[in-house]
């Protein structure tokens, strides 16, 4: 008598032993295949089948339970039934006091913050989901809570460890730049860079504030100045500030008494777009960004690249599109076109002329706009390498060539060749153990050595009258603070000695600030790949004063590319989704979505943003 399976999910083995009569549509009677008996089991309970074969049929019993043992041990954890104990346990909710609730609602806060996400991101659906699928107990608190709270607390925290750790800067060097948001709200900037006691390269942004006022020098010049303020920074201890050539900005650091550092990234930029202005390159260019427009806004076009690449066996590239402010875009956007010259067919002369000499150049941007290592000891050494080997004419240059590279290096040449800029550059230099004084005129040596001797008599007389500079301590060589010991009747009769006690000091000390610069400049350059800081940090008690001065000279940072980087993240943070809101609510928003461990990147987070730049942050803080 044939039997039919039982219908729907049998997960028990024990039902490939019985069956149900075709008849039998409704499937009650349960029939074994081996003896065909009917079995009783009232809604498919498995046990009276397996009952009925452990008395049946014995052995078929034994091999049955064998198979259903295996099966058990295979069958995953998560399959089997929650415990009551379990299902309450997830139920109950933390308590907002408890330790667990408090560290799920800081890493939220934190993501929130570092990640540029509007605060309505712990509404959306699919967050919600996320979270309650990690933890089910966690009861995410509302975007009120983190608004008003979580990130302003965040915000406190971070900005009172900046707060702690720029006071024990003993130099630092700032840089600035201006930018307005897409809703052209203007914002002014003001990073910080310094060397830490541990000879750390240190960079902070301390706030990008709301700066409504015209845009001009004496307005900018006030700012910067309350900008210090704010954070307790001594003008004093300001070595350099790097900035752009904006005449506002060149003019605010003139009337401050500032020393100004041009950033070397734009003088660069603004040297090749003058070497550029040539009607054979502005025509070669020009019909290059129209060939890169042709096939980067047709799709037909773009497929007939992608078709032309697989037949000439060319990389599977897309063209790239110059961006006006940044000159090493254009070097990547003819590049480009010459990588794919067979698949477009255009005329490339003076496209490898441009190439050819621009090309050696990108790589020094880059590098030279680095926050975490020393770079404004590089910036003679680099156009030392430009005037000598990179730019120098070759033979095979063409004319163009000649022309471009010649241009260059007179615009450069000319805007780091003034007095102040040079001296500047030669104490960086001196003060960074890879150089020392190769990269220093003969004729600028002794006026080098002269400045590094009085700046390091100031620190120790600075020392000696208690007011150390930072927290450096230089020892004034066992001669000065002795204790007057009480004059016997012998020393009434005592010769006067030839040479006053004051001027015997001045003669020590000058002794052995004179024996520290030479053993300095005699012992030998470290390799240009090590870490100067590193070096310094392992001898700083051989050389105590030099390195108060490596740590004043050796942060100025060469080009303003980190105020540039700040107004990259203000992009995503005043974006398209964010336009109609005013600064102050702004900060509500972002409520300072650049966050970083003990950094502060984007001052949008404490509503100080959102008025004018002269009033404190800590009064929004307090």
């Amino acid at each position: 008598m044939p039997l039919v399976e039982k219908r729907g999910k049998t997960t028990s083995v024990v039902w490939k032993h019985y069956g149900f009569a075709e008849s039998d549509v409704d499937q009650v009677d349960i029939v074994c295949k081996l003896c065909y008996g009917v079995v009783a089991a009232p809604q498919g309970n498995t046990t009276n089948l397996f009952n009925h074969l452990k008395t049946a049929h014995k052995v078929t019993y034994d091999q049955t339970m064998k198979e259903h043992r295996e099966k058990l041990s295979t069958t995953p954890a998560s399959s089997s039934q929650t415990s009551i104990h379990a299902t309450l346990y997830n139920g109950t909710k933390y308590p907002t006091s408890s330790q667990r609730h408090k560290e799920i609602t800081n890493a939220v806060t934190f993501f929130l913050a570092k990640d540029h996400c509007s605060i309505n991101t712990v509404n959306n659906p699919g967050f919600k989901k996320l979270i309650n699928t990690l933890d089910k107990r966690y009861n995410l608190p509302s975007r009120h809570y983190f608004s008003r709270v979580a990130i302003p607390t965040l915000y406190d925290e971070c900005h009172d460890g900046v707060a702690k750790e720029v006071a024990t800067a003993q130099y630092f060097a700032t840089t600035t730049d201006l930018w307005s948001s897409r809703t052209m709200e203007p914002y002014l900037s003001l990073m910080v860079h310094f060397i830490d006691m541990d000879f750390n390269m240190k960079t902070k942004c301390l706030q990008t504030s709301f700066f409504p006022e015209d845009h001009t020098g004496q307005n900018i010049a006030a700012g910067l100045k309350q900008a210090l303020a704010m954070w307790d920074l001594e003008e004093s201890k300001l070595v350099c500030i790097t900035t752009d050539n904006a005449a506002n900005v060149i003019l605010a650091a003139e009337l401050n008494g500032w020393m100004r550092l041009q950033c070397f990234g734009h003088r660069l930029h603004l040297a090749i777009e003058r070497a550029m202005k040539d009607h054979r390159i502005e025509r070669a260019v020009g019909v290059c960004k129209k060939v890169v427009s042709t096939f980067s806004f047709s799709w037909k076009k773009k497929r007939e690249l992608k078709k032309a690449q697989i037949d000439l066996k060319l990389p599977d590239h897309s063209l790239k599109t110059e961006c006006p402010t940044r000159w090493g875009s254009r070097q990547a956007m003819v590049s480009r076109v010459l990588e794919q010259q067979k698949a477009i067919a255009h005329d490339i002369d003076v496209l490898e002329a441009i190439n050819k000499t621009l090309g050696p150049l990108v790589e020094f941007t880059d590098a030279l706009s680095g926050e975490k290592y020393v770079s404004v000891s590089f910036i003679k050494p680099t156009l030392h390498l430009f005037n000598n080997s990179i730019l120098a004419e070759q033979d095979d240059d063409t004319d163009l060539s000649k022309c471009i590279k010649r241009r260059i290096l007179e615009y450069l040449n000319e805007k780091y060749g003034d007095s102040p800029t040079q001296e500047l550059l030669d104490m960086a230099t001196v003060l960074d153990p890879r150089f020392k004084l190769r990269y220093v005129s003969e004729v600028s040596q002794e006026t080098i050595k002269a400045r590094l001797t009085m700046e390091m008599k100031s620190i120790t007389e600075a020392a000696v009258m208690g007011t150390p500079v930072g927290n450096t301590e230089v020892a004034d060589d066992g001669a000065s603070n002795q204790k007057k010991r009480k004059k016997g009747l012998s020393s009434f009769f005592k010769a006067p000695h030839s040479t006053a006690p004051g001027a015997e000091h001045a003669r020590q000390l000058d002794q052995a600030i004179a024996f520290e610069l030479q053993a300095y400049l005699q012992a030998g350059t470290l390799d240009t790949e090590e870490d100067p800081l590193g070096w310094w940090k392992l001898s700083q008690n051989l050389f105590p004063r030099l390195s108060i001065l490596a740590k004043k000279y050796l942060c100025i940072p060469t080009t303003s590319a980190s105020s540039e980087r700040v107004f990259s993240t203000g992009g995503n943070v005043v974006n398209c989704l964010r336009a109609s809101l005013k600064p102050y609510h702004k900060a509500h928003v972002a409520l300072h979505q650049s966050v970083s461990y003990l950094s502060i990147a984007f001052c949008l987070a404490c509503g100080c943003q959102g008025r004018p730049l002269g009033i404190s942050a800590k009064l929004y803080h307090a």
